[in-house]
């Protein structure tokens, strides 16, 4: 492993069976998103506007529960480092530092070589569905690497120790409080969340090695939040005994809101962009052979599991879809996004709008655009607003 690139199997070594991974990349027909035989596509008439240049998935031609690669998102704020993938793997060094009682350099070999686990989340762009032409920055993915809770555990976690944070290799000069320094890209964990079992050093995603816009060789995973907390070619771990107050974590990805309230006015409050918020989309309607009509899309959150989802045609009630069985169980599944669809049988012809609405475990419930918490939203980040789409019957 240290003189050649990883193969498939190496890369899988320790994680689900392969049957499972075949399991969940079936196409979509297995789970009700795509046309069948007899079945024809109804256009909507607010087709997204996607720069084809840019990856991006594209809701009208989903193919499979399991996200291509190349149909995953790409966000980098400093330059993307260069990486030989022929050399540099076998000699990339992560330092654990900090209040560590065994701080150490591990290469990737080294992690390699530890307990390798598989986990399928969704990864998104905290600013996804922030305008009609980004929202398809998101995908479902198999990760494979070795989860980071038991190696701090082992490093010997010091009683005063409260932060992790993690680094990249990307960096750039940015400019604090009127000089300049040197910065590279960082965002961190609370100790706590650093140890759940999701949370993972990743090197592969569905069963390959990590491309080099998605953090080649070596990145991190958090299961739950947004992509701007999966810091991509990682170099450093670092343990603090105090909160971490880095660009990316205390000046950007911050969301500004306001709240109503009685007795103190609007009061408005700024929090970093973190935990995915509760979230559905239409993805497709389709014309059965007998004339019905079949909406189909997708729902996610943070992890808290989504308990149903309902669909509201025109000016009419909410009415329930019916959520669809996922391919896989546990943590597996936790992460991962729901399908769900809903059979329109008295749909009558003309023009109509469709929207969904999310809601999970917590009672949480995915807002309209004009819902307090959207309209009083001073930044695009965690815009989760229903989606309203136009088709003609």
């Amino acid at each position: 492993m240290q003189s050649s690139p990883l193969s498939r199997r190496d890369l899988l070594r320790g994680s689900v069976a392969l049957a499972a991974y075949s399991l969940a990349s079936r196409p979509l027909s297995a789970f009700g998103l795509e046309a069948g035989a007899g079945e024809e596509v109804v256009p909507f008439l607010d087709p997204q506007p996607y720069d084809a240049k840019r990856p991006m998935l594209r809701w009208a031609h989903l193919q499979n529960w399991i996200t291509d690669a190349a149909d995953v998102y790409e966000v980098s704020h400093y330059p993307r480092p260069k990486i030989d993938p022929t050399t540099q793997p076998a000699d990339w060094k992560v330092d654990f530092a900090g209040y560590l009682k065994k701080p150490t350099t591990l290469s990737l070999a080294d992690l390699q070589k530890r307990p390798i686990r598989t986990v399928t989340a969704l990864i998104e762009c905290g600013g996804n569905g922030s305008n009609p032409g980004f929202a398809g920055a998101c995908g479902n993915v198999r990760w494979t690497g070795t989860p980071l809770g038991p190696l701090l555990k082992e490093l010997g976690l010091m009683k005063r120790s409260e932060e992790v944070v993690f680094y990249g290799t990307d960096e750039k000069v940015e400019k604090i409080r009127d000089k300049d320094y040197p910065q590279h890209f960082a965002r961190s964990l609370t100790v706590e969340h650093a140890m759940r079992e999701e949370v993972l050093l990743a090197w592969a995603m569905n069963g390959e090695p990590l491309g080099a816009a998605h953090g080649f060789p070596l990145r991190l995973v958090v299961p739950g939040w947004f992509g701007i907390a999966w810091v991509k070619w990682l170099r450093r771990v670092e343990v603090l005994d105090r909160r971490f107050m880095g660009k990316w974590m205390a000046r950007e990805y911050v969301t500004i809101r306001g709240e109503e309230t009685e007795r103190s006015g609007t009061v408005w409050r700024e929090t970093s962009v973190c935990n995915i918020c509760i979230k559905s989309v239409t993805a497709r309607v389709v014309r059965r052979a007998g004339g019905s009509l079949k909406i189909s899309g997708a729902a996610w959150s943070d992890g808290t599991p989504v308990t149903r989802v309902e669909v509201k045609i025109d000016d009419g009630p909410w009415r329930p879809a019916v959520l669809e069985k996922k391919p896989a169980h546990g943590i597996d599944a936790k992460f991962t996004w729901n399908f769900w669809h809903l059979d329109w049988t008295d749909a009558t012809p003309g023009d109509h709008t469709i929207v969904s609405r999310a809601v999970d475990a917590d009672g949480r419930i995915q807002p309209p655009a004009d819902d307090p918490s959207m309209k009083l939203k001073a930044t695009y980040w965690e815009a989760n607003q229903q989606w309203v789409r136009k088709i003609r019957v």
